[in-house]
């Protein structure tokens, strides 16, 4: 019997939910203390997930619990990023 693979779960900082990691952006403060959108979830550094929903980056925003999560400040084109990374998908389902 072959092993099924083990899919990474991680959660969500706002919604507080266990996902698989695909369905999450992954957010990176390195050590430079640089905070940027790492879509290939791989980048060195402190990491910080989010659901792919626009209503979650927009909490995230108004509660900056990303500055706090990542202990530095996150700048608004970040969120700028996420958008585009859900907007993409949500403009497909449409």
């Amino acid at each position: 019997m072959a092993k099924k693979k083990k899919i990474p779960q991680r959660k969500c900082l706002v919604t507080n939910e266990m996902k698989p990691k695909q369905e999450l952006i992954r957010i990176v403060r390195n050590k430079d203390g640089e905070v940027f959108v790492d879509p290939t979830g791989k980048k060195n550094g402190r990491g910080a997930y989010l659901s792919k929903d626009l209503d979650v980056i927009a909490e995230a925003e108004k509660t900056k619990v990303l500055n706090r999560q990542l202990d530095a400040e996150v700048d608004a084109s970040i969120y700028e990023d996420l958008r585009q990374l859900t907007g993409d998908r949500v403009e497909n389902e449409k």
